[in-house]
């Protein structure tokens, strides 16, 4: 028998890959030797159109779009990335205008963060979204899959399917867990920060503009009159609430 003693082999884990859409160098710059010390792997676009075509090249874990990128701005950066992908996205801007947000989260982000802002905040947010992605979005067996049905809204929830009056509407992914939440506790009301916290998780460090955003964009997809709504109803002050609507 041998004396000779195997040697140990460490094995660095997989770095998570981070695609980085930004144009002032001093950012990247700092990004990519702070998040390279966090144990992520930087790729830095410096304009919208360099951002898609790094996009197609390769799978990332999660993208940081600034939103005013030349040539094509992050919103529409945004757009297109979400038009095919559910990989989560930060939006970064230099403007704390509520506009802005708003209309980032509407295009699909999962977060924003405003500049200048701390890399320990950054990192957590970061963090927090890619634990927050799904582990296993395979639609379930044939034979067995959960289904909520209330009125003319039924939720596949295994398959994430969603269809209203009988036809299929596209939910994106926070969109369908804040109406299966809401359909699962229908006539009781939801506070904003038990949403918040089962949506965005108990370390989300956004404000509320956030969930406001995902509810009308529900609404717009579920609701006969979204101005007027009867199914997904505010109590002010308080939250949100599904009204089943009754029996014809």
């Amino acid at each position: 028998m041998s004396d000779k003693k195997k040697a140990k082999v460490n094995v660095a884990p997989e770095r998570i890959q981070v695609l980085l859409a930004e144009d002032e160098e001093s950012f990247i710059d700092a990004l990519q030797i702070g998040l390279g010390a966090e144990g992520f792997a930087v790729t830095v676009a410096r304009d919208g159109n360099e951002a898609l075509a790094r996009f197609e090249e390769r799978d990332y874990d999660v993208v940081l779009l600034d939103m005013m990128l030349p040539r094509l701005s992050g919103i529409d950066v945004c757009r297109q990335i979400r038009a095919k992908s559910a990989v989560p996205i930060i939006m970064v801007t230099a403007k704390a205008e509520e506009i802005d947000t708003v209309v980032a989260l509407e295009m699909g982000a999962d977060d924003y963060v405003t500049k200048p802002y701390r890399l320990r905040e950054l990192v957590a947010r970061m963090r927090a979204v890619l634990r927050r992605r799904p582990s296993d979005e395979r639609d379930a067996p044939d034979d067995h899959f959960e289904v909520i049905e209330l009125g003319d809204i039924r939720l596949e929830i295994d398959r994430r399917r969603s269809i209203v009056r009988g036809e299929e509407v596209h939910l994106r992914r926070k969109e369908f867990d804040l109406l299966a939440i809401l359909m699962e506790n229908a006539g009781r009301v939801l506070t904003r920060e038990v949403l918040i916290d089962r949506i965005w998780g108990s370390d989300y460090f956004g404000d509320t503009k956030t969930l406001d955003v995902h509810v009308k964009r529900v609404r717009a997809l579920i609701e006969a009159d979204p101005k007027t709504p009867v199914m997904l109803t505010t109590v002010r002050g308080v939250g949100y609430r599904f009204d089943a609507p009754a029996p014809k």
